[in-house]
């Protein structure tokens, strides 16, 4: 699904949502819960948005997790998403190249 880069809408050069597109990239701001009850994608909460896995988080293996349960919600292989940072903390960016599917919270939300 191609879509046009947008960047996000800035204050003093902070983004004010938790996505934006790239040309085909989608980049999505996270704030990672481990150890959680079920994998969920959550709400935005301020410039992220909430992503729960049952993982524990030992040497980024809830990360891993994170990215294999959104691969399946974006209609994509895990391959296809990039941690550019936080693959070791609950704060991180996402790169999802080229997603087939967007979960509802992303169709809730406007640039």
């Amino acid at each position: 699904m191609k879509r046009p880069e947008t960047k996000p809408e800035t204050t003093d050069e902070e983004p004010k949502s938790f996505f934006w597109w790239e040309e085909d990239t989608l980049v999505v701001n996270i704030l990672g819960k481990p150890s959680a009850s079920r994998d969920a994608i959550g709400k935005p909460k301020g410039t992220q948005l909430m992503v729960s896995v049952t993982e524990a988080p030992r040497l980024g293996r809830a990360t891993d997790h994170m990215v294999r349960f959104l691969a399946e919600e974006f209609g994509t292989t895990p391959s296809a998403i990039e941690v550019v940072f936080g693959r070791f903390n609950v704060n991180k960016q996402l790169r999802i190249k080229a997603p087939t599917k967007l979960p509802s919270v992303f169709q809730q939300t406007s640039l």
